[in-house]
């Protein structure tokens, strides 16, 4: 079993010079290559030809560096650090390296060879073997490198010593081109590493470890929709999916179970037939080297294997060990997202080559302990383990499967009595059929605590610090700035929930681009073309409430918390930036119970087969939660010109009646006056008095998420339906009550838009202009799918559509924007939405990323990293007034 074949051209004596058809010089595309050749043989001139000029990196270009001078010979010792620090890092980013340099002395190719280890690559070396002669004439008609007679012929005496050591030296492809004619009819052939399949995307069915036990793989294989074929024994050979969908087998497919040779014989049929990929595990491994006759230790199920096979024909045999031998330590599949192994790999092994690599493929890592049945105690990579790519495993067997900080580790012990598990990616669905019986007793039983079978590590501060760079599945990368994630994490470690709660925060949401109509700022009719320019026909416009944003996490019972978030409680009600919405725990527990008892009620429990809810709501008054902003700005700005504007007034009428002109003075004054006035009336519509629960409303407009759901990319008239039966229950549960209980949910106001319509639109433009006129704060428009993207052209990804529009009535936006903002609508048209909309997109993406990840029961730092970004990202510099 290798991941790469050595090639190798064996050295042969010196020939003379004569002509040669073209060479193919295999090299592999994340490799280190190292030129080997006397001063002169033409290595520069080699890699100019067959390299780009940024994989080479010459010893001269470094003796130029550090010397200004590229044939200063007393500087290559420094040159030759500087040239090694480049080639570290090149390999480190994974990217092909070509060393120019002479190398004709095996303690320079040593300090190459191991950093290419180091980085877990393969050396290749290519050594230009061309006769000293033509290597002296060449230097003689370089004015610039004059080197002593004895040079060249020393070099290429060192060169020939060399050529049969290069293998052992560690070089794992070694090409020698011997005269000029050879070196000019070379062709470098860039080859794709074995574990390079990243153009494959899927689907896959990855299949856990299965140890023998045909007659569950079977039924598993049947389960997940593949028809199988058989043999005129009926034995089966291979099993294709309808949909073309590939199975993937992570290994350990021998050994312990009742019937070896037919897993062996199907999975082996399937991988030749291109209906499925397997990696190898450690009993393949094990196996492959028994029957290849060399010396083993039988242990762990082997002797089973051995015997089930030598029942088999020779020629059966020989499949296997061809098999075994072919089988490549890991995959990368679906663009780098998915990695495939069998004991699991960290991020800096992923698509690398080296023993070391592959010994981790197989075994793992062991902290060098033995636990209580004398097996080693394994380090826990997967707890640490923060990449981007999923990494899917077996090895050690779990209870069950679950994700574990992007990994999974699919081994629940089939043979142990347990479980055949496989995963459908990218679904993220797993499926399982119980074992037969146990077909081998585990010297260990399966432990509850073992990887994949923990909640994971807790929050780490490296999880946040700094810049960060965000993987989202809607908007691609996300960046946080260093003092965006300084600022948040004053928010979050002084002020916020148990981080273990807050699985959402609300993204930002941009205005609709602003109106030219005399006398607004905001209009509907902005909001519907831009929608219609984006392709997006059907549109929701809801009722903005005048309240304040508030996420509830609802419990169905008093445990429900404790089992998927490890908090007890009735839930929690937090605000944009995860601080406890009420202060008093008691109300909270309140209206909790509300919307639990409608929840119940409504039997949205069991529909959604969860036992807690998440719901994007708006909580009113606003002066329940801004009542000291009230206070402090805008009731004092009321009051002041309740005070002033009417003195001013009476002075202007008493100088007017002196027969001064006043009259535009005046009449600004009264404009002024007018406003105030409006101003005021404006923001006590958000203030009434509450006790308790009385005069307290939630608006759900939306359910975010529940137990293994993210529904918040469901389309809007969905949520509006589930919202719509919280109203009626609690309503309906009041109205038994009577005078006892007053409802708490209020209904969402709203109105399907057809953009292609022009009477549909005026009819929405009109509910908009009467909601506004009797104070109400406005509506947001949203496309009624919720997700959607624009089309960009064939070939390119679409770009995602803002999520919402807020388009506001001209007397809230008195409220923002100050009493007399209408004197000033020509100014105020010159706002600036560009950053405001990149934000409430980046901020949409991440909150949905979080929604995702909860789904998808990933730990909480991976759930927490998105939800960490929103904040961060609130502290971006933007008008606040948008």
């Amino acid at each position: 079993m290798t991941d790469d074949a050595t090639s190798t051209d064996a050295p042969q004596p010196e020939a003379p010079e004569r002509t040669t058809t073209p060479r193919r010089l295999p090299v592999t595309d994340v490799s280190l290559v190292v030129l080997i050749g006397t001063s002169g043989s033409g290595k520069s001139t080699f890699a100019r030809r067959h390299f780009l000029p940024t994989q080479v990196i010459s010893s001269d270009f470094c003796r130029g560096l550090v010397a200004d001078d590229d044939n200063d010979q007393s500087a290559s010792a420094e040159a030759f650090d500087v040239l090694h620090y480049i080639v570290g890092k090149r390999l480190a980013a994974g990217r092909l390296t070509v060393v120019d340099a002479t190398n004709v002395q095996p303690e320079a190719r040593r300090q190459l060879v191991a950093i290419a280890r180091e980085h877990d690559v393969l050396p290749i070396a290519i050594v230009l073997d061309v006769p000293p002669g033509v290597c002296a004439e060449r230097n003689r008609s370089r004015p610039d490198r004059q080197l002593p007679a004895h040079v060249v012929p020393r070099q290429h005496r060192e060169l020939r010593r060399s050529l049969r050591g290069l293998e052992r030296e560690g070089f794992r492809k070694v090409h020698v081109l011997r005269g000029e004619a050879e070196v000019a009819a070379a062709e470098i052939e860039l080859e794709k590493r074995y574990n390079d399949l990243r153009h494959l995307t899927g689907p896959f069915d990855i299949v856990g470890d299965i140890h023998g036990c045909r007659s569950e793989l079977e039924t598993l294989l049947d389960r997940l929709g593949y028809t199988l074929a058989r043999d005129a024994e009926g034995r089966p050979v291979d099993a294709a999916h309808p949909a073309g969908r590939t199975a993937v087998f992570v290994g350990d497919l021998v050994d312990r179970g009742p019937d070896t040779p037919g897993v062996l014989r199907l999975v082996m049929g399937m991988v030749a037939a291109g209906h499925a990929l397997c990696v190898p595990g450690n009993h393949e491994n094990k196996l492959g080297r028994a029957m290849d006759g060399k010396k083993v230790t039988v242990s762990h199920g082997l002797q089973e294997s051995l015997d089930q096979l030598a029942g088999e024909s020779e020629e059966f045999k020989a499949e296997v060990r061809a098999f075994m031998r072919g089988l490549v330590s890991h995959y990368l599949l679906d663009g780098g997202a998915l990695v495939v192994c069998h004991a699991g790999l960290p991020e800096r092994y992923h698509g690398r080559a080296s023993g070391r690599v592959r010994s981790h493929a197989l075994y793992g890592e062991t902290t060098g302990e033995t636990d209580e049945y004398g097996l080693p105690v394994r380090y826990p990579w997967a707890e640490e383990y923060r990449g981007r790519a999923l990494v899917v495993y077996g090895h050690t067997p779990v209870p069950s499967a679950s994700f574990l900080n992007n990994t999974i580790c699919l081994d629940t012990g089939c043979v142990f009595g347990g479980s055949l598990t496989a995963l459908r990616y990218p679904e993220r669905e797993l499926v399982s059929v119980e074992a037969e019986r146990e077909w081998y007793a585990p010297v260990r039983p399966l432990l509850a605590d073992a990887p994949g079978a923990r909640e994971g590590r807790p929050l780490d501060l490296a999880d946040v610090a700094g810049r960060r760079i965000v993987e989202t599945g809607l908007h691609g990368r996300v960046a946080v700035r260093e003092e965006n994630a300084t600022a948040a994490l004053e928010v979050m470690s002084r002020f916020a929930l148990d981080p273990r709660l807050l699985a959402y925060l609300p993204p930002t949401m941009a205005p609709s681009p602003t109106s030219r109509r005399e006398g607004y700022l905001e209009h509907p009719e902005e909001a519907f073309f831009a929608y219609r320019a984006d392709g997006v026909r059907h549109l929701v416009c809801e009722e903005k409430h005048m309240g304040s944003r508030a996420v509830l996490l609802v419990a169905r019972d008093g445990a429900a918390l404790e089992r998927r978030f490890g908090v007890a409680g009735p839930g929690a009600i937090w605000t944009r930036t995860g601080r406890a919405f009420l202060d008093d725990e008691e109300l909270t527990a309140a209206v909790l119970g509300r919307v639990r008892s409608a929840a119940e009620r409504a039997g949205l429990f069991e529909e959604l087969g969860t036992d807690w809810l998440l719901l994007d709501a708006e909580l009113m008054p606003w002066s329940l939660k801004a009542v000291e902003l009230l206070r402090r700005q805008y009731a004092a700005v009321g009051a002041a010109a309740g005070a002033a504007l009417p003195e001013v007034l009476s002075a202007l009428e008493q100088a007017a009646a002196r027969g001064l002109e006043l009259g535009e003075l005046t009449a600004r004054q009264r404009r002024r006056a007018a406003d105030a006035r409006a101003f005021t009336e404006s923001y006590r519509r958000y203030c009434w008095p509450t006790e308790g629960l009385s005069g307290l409303r939630l608006a759900p407009f939306q359910l975010l998420a529940a137990e293994g759901a993210n529904l918040a990319a469901r389309p809007h008239d969905e949520h509006l339906a589930w919202v719509d039966r919280l109203v009626d229950a609690d309503e309906a549960a009041a109205a038994e009550d009577g005078d006892a209980r007053q409802p708490v949910l209020h209904r969402t106001g709203r109105v399907l838009v057809d953009t292609e319509d022009e009477a549909s639109v005026a009819a929405a433009t009109a509910w908009w202009e009467d909601l506004t006129a009797a104070g109400g704060e406005g509506m947001v428009v949203k496309p009624l799918a919720s997700v959607v993207r624009t089309a960009r052209g064939e070939g390119r990804p679409g770009g995602l559509v803002q999520p919402g529009l807020k388009v506001r009535g001209r007397e809230y936006l008195r409220i923002i924007y100050g009493p007399d903002y209408t004197e000033h609508l020509d100014r105020l048209r010159m706002r600036s939405l560009g950053h405001k909309r990149s934000l409430a997109l980046r901020e949409y993406a991440l909150g949905l990323e979080a929604l995702d990840r909860l789904a998808a029961g990933e730990p909480l730092w991976r759930v927490h990293e998105p939800v960490f970004a929103v904040l961060a990202l609130e502290s971006e510099p933007v008008d606040p007034r948008l």
